[in-house]
């Protein structure tokens, strides 16, 4: 499982991040994912850590806490959603007689 910190600031580096979620347990991982046109952190990440106890206790204490002038929002990553293709849209009757 992997817990999604959301608010952060553009400053954070994973080996920031990793040092705040350390107090809370062993961390496995840290991913910040940067945008692809411009390489600038987009201000959310993901952390995973040893157990799920840990990652209750990092919730618990972080969710809401400021850091780096920001509040914070930690909770439980969800599942990433797949995107609809543009294909998918080949059954809708308003759009193929549209074209």
């Amino acid at each position: 499982m992997s817990i999604y910190v959301g608010n952060l600031s553009y400053d954070v580096t994973e080996e920031t991040l990793n040092a705040v979620f350390a107090e809370y347990g062993a961390v496995k991982r840290v991913q910040l994912p940067t945008d692809r046109e411009t390489g600038r952190m987009r201000g959310f990440g993901f952390v995973e850590m040893g157990t799920d106890a840990e990652e209750t206790a990092a919730i618990d204490a972080l969710d809401g806490a400021e850091w780096m002038g920001r509040d914070l929002k930690v909770n439980k990553a969800k599942p990433k959603e797949s995107r609809g293709s543009f294909a998918g849209n080949r059954g809708n009757s308003n759009f193929r007689n549209r074209y």
